[in-house]
């Protein structure tokens, strides 16, 4: 009897799952319990990216977002602030508020839609540095789920490359959008960094006395701040020539000339004693007391100072800690790095002129490209005659930027010249190369990209012209496109760090 009780049980549990079964298809084939359609949006400005991802919008049905805000100078998420999310129709609508991140970079507020139609979905970031706005056109209400997914279908693989917000934001990451920009004929040479006039100082002993090094530690190279005492030149026991003494008797001469200044200026005024007798007094006051004060200017102690004119650092050392010099003997000699003059040299060929030189391009420490123009510097001159012993024609260009390279050290240059055309531009940073072959990695949403091969053209410093495979507009990634790439090989979809 038991065994017959537990035969009907197995029995109505199967009659129960046919008929389940039977009603869990709508009569349009939908199933009942399929997943609502989720959307994403990726929109960019010049402050903030912003990648949204939410359940599709339907009449009392609340969607909660996943808004990632990113920002563009850093590519950094978020950290502070809050985010109004809107949804409106013909002027009206209704808003709500995340007044912080759920997490850095990621804000949550919700919406509950009331009618069904086409909305404008806008974000208001406000951040303690920025404010944004970011509006997204033609966001569908939907009467009921069954309508979504009608109109939606289910999502699709399209093949892309996922890599998460969470991890482009632990690493150095950055993109860029493709623009239309000039592209100019250039000449690849190579360049030597010269001190500008100006740039160099050549500190002197302003007294007798005996050298003292105010750091152990100064070397060629040493970097220098505006101010920073240098040298110590002292003259303490000395028997003649001594600084303390010259500065007592030069205070003495000052003070009488002093006293004698104001006693004749009053019988000047009183007319009692002629000009020219005044005129003496008044050159004799002004000598004594520049004479004092020079004496006087830089004397710490018993010794005069030599302190840093200006930032820079040490490119030569004539003296040694301890040595005696006499007034006027060349000690050390300064250099600043915030200007230089870049020296290249190219053929005659090129016929490059001052009036069809268009700009000059140079590569930094870190073989960065920078253009001269964009600190204010200019090309100088270029030269008009060769000879036997100068076949090649120097060009000179004022670089006022912080040079961190030695005087007489190379960097590679790119001369611009001619007419500018117009076409498709990327940062050149944003190239992999493979054999010869180029491609780039395109953000098509906030967590999805795609390798693209692309046909470059000319290089143009820090950019690059692309003759094929991008569109402008296209989003690139400039640092990170080698993780990127890396995340395309892995054969498998990273987990999300946050609720979607």
């Amino acid at each position: 009897m038991k065994y017959i009780i537990i035969v009907l049980a197995f029995l109505a549990m199967s009659c129960n799952d046919k008929t389940e079964d039977a009603h869990a298809h709508n009569a349009d084939g939908s199933h009942v319990g399929e997943e609502i359609p989720r959307l994403d949006h990726t929109i960019w400005t010049d402050k903030t990216e912003l990648f949204v991802e939410f359940p599709v919008l339907i009449v009392g049905q609340g969607s909660r977002f996943a808004a990632h805000f990113t920002e563009m100078d850093k590519h950094q998420p978020v950290r502070e602030g809050s985010v109004t999310v809107s949804l409106i129709k013909d002027g009206k609508g209704i808003r709500n508020t995340a007044d912080a991140p759920t997490s850095p970079g990621i804000f949550s507020p919700a919406i509950q839609p009331k009618e069904v139609g086409n909305y404008q979905l806008v974000f208001e970031l406000t951040t303690p540095g920025y404010s944004d706005k970011i509006v997204i056109d033609s966001v569908t209400v939907f009467a009921n789920a069954d309508e979504a997914i009608k109109a939606l279908g289910a999502a699709k693989d399209d093949g892309s490359i996922s890599f998460l917000k969470e991890q482009a934001w632990k690493i150095d990451f950055q993109t860029a959008a493709a623009i239309n920009g000039k592209i100019y004929d250039v000449i690849n040479t190579s360049g030597v960094w010269m001190p500008s006039p100006g740039s160099v100082k050549t500190m002197v002993a302003k007294s007798n006395g005996v050298v003292d090094f105010a750091e152990s530690n100064l070397t060629e190279g040493t970097p220098i701040n505006k101010g920073q005492l240098l040298i110590n030149i002292s003259s303490q026991g000395l028997a003649s020539n001594n600084l303390s003494t010259e500065i007592a008797k030069a205070r003495s001469s000052f003070e009488q000339a002093k006293s004698e200044y104001e006693r004749k200026k009053q019988l000047y005024e009183s007319k009692i004693v002629p000009k020219a007798e005044f005129e003496k007094v008044v050159s004799n006051f002004n000598i004594a007391r520049s004479n004092y004060q020079g004496l006087a200017a830089g004397v710490a102690g018993d010794g005069k100072q030599i302190r840093a004119p200006f930032d820079g650092y040490i490119t030569a050392i004539n003296v040694a800690n301890g040595d005696y010099v006499d007034q006027g003997a060349a000690m050390l000699t300064l250099g600043t790095l915030r200007s230089r003059v870049l020296k290249t040299q190219i053929a005659p060929s090129y016929g490059l002129t001052m009036e069809n030189a268009q700009s000059i391009w140079y590569q930094t420490k870190d073989a960065q490209w920078r253009n001269v123009a964009s600190s204010g510097g200019s090309i100088l001159s270029i030269a008009k005659d060769v000879g036997n012993n100068r076949p090649l024609i120097s060009v000179f260009a004022q670089v006022n930027d912080d040079i961190e390279m030695p005087e007489g050290s190379l960097t590679q240059v790119q001369i611009a010249m001619g007419n500018a055309t117009q076409n498709t531009m990327i940062p050149v940073n944003a190239l992999l190369e493979d054999y010869g072959s180029y491609s780039v990695m395109v953000q098509l949403s906030g967590e999805s990209f795609e390798r693209r091969p692309v046909k470059i053209g000319k290089r143009n410093g820090e950019n690059v012209e692309i003759l094929q495979g991008l569109e402008i507009g296209e989003v690139v990634v400039t640092t990170g496109a080698y993780q990127v790439k890396m995340a395309s090989m892995s054969g498998s979809t990273p987990a999300h760090g946050h609720e979607h």
